[in-house]
């Protein structure tokens, strides 16, 4: 739920860029730094887990991973649909995509809006990079999929 108030995001700009450079899904990283972020943050939900910094378990972040849309064999190493099984099947595989960052619903809009208007940029020209590299042919094919 996004805050009625956004923060100034300066404030933890020098450790969320430190976070979003490591080479592994930084969606469970982002999301405690959102615990912490604002008080108002919480989402609406019926049960009480105010205080909680655990994974709600929704998935969203394995549903947007396009490394877990390449290989989809990955998937198969466990049922769980958390940010901490994200980053055990993806590990340093990381395409930094960010994506399952805005897709999470307790990482904080101020991380997101950060994401979108001061890294975006970067990371499809890194991306972009990628394509038709010899080590990448999953890649390939993902985008002609995408784009057909």
């Amino acid at each position: 739920m996004p805050l009625r108030i956004q923060r100034d995001v300066t404030e933890i700009e020098g450790i969320l860029n430190h976070i979003l450079n490591i080479n592994s899904p930084p969606v469970a990283r982002c999301r405690l730094l959102s615990t912490g972020f604002g008080p108002s943050h919480m989402l609406n939900i019926s049960e009480d887990i105010i205080g909680h910094k655990e994974c709600l378990g929704c998935g969203n972040c394995i549903d947007i991973c396009p490394i877990l849309a390449r290989e989809s064999s990955r998937r198969n190493k466990t049922m769980q649909r958390t940010s901490m099984a994200l980053e055990s099947l993806v590990g340093e595989d990381c395409d930094q995509c960010d994506s399952c960052i805005l897709v999470c619903p307790q990482v904080d809009t101020t991380i997101k809006n950060y994401i979108v208007s001061h890294r975006m940029l970067e990371v499809m020209s890194r991306l972009e990079q990628r394509i038709g590299d010899e080590d990448e042919p999953d890649l390939d094919l993902f985008v002609e999929e995408a784009i057909s």
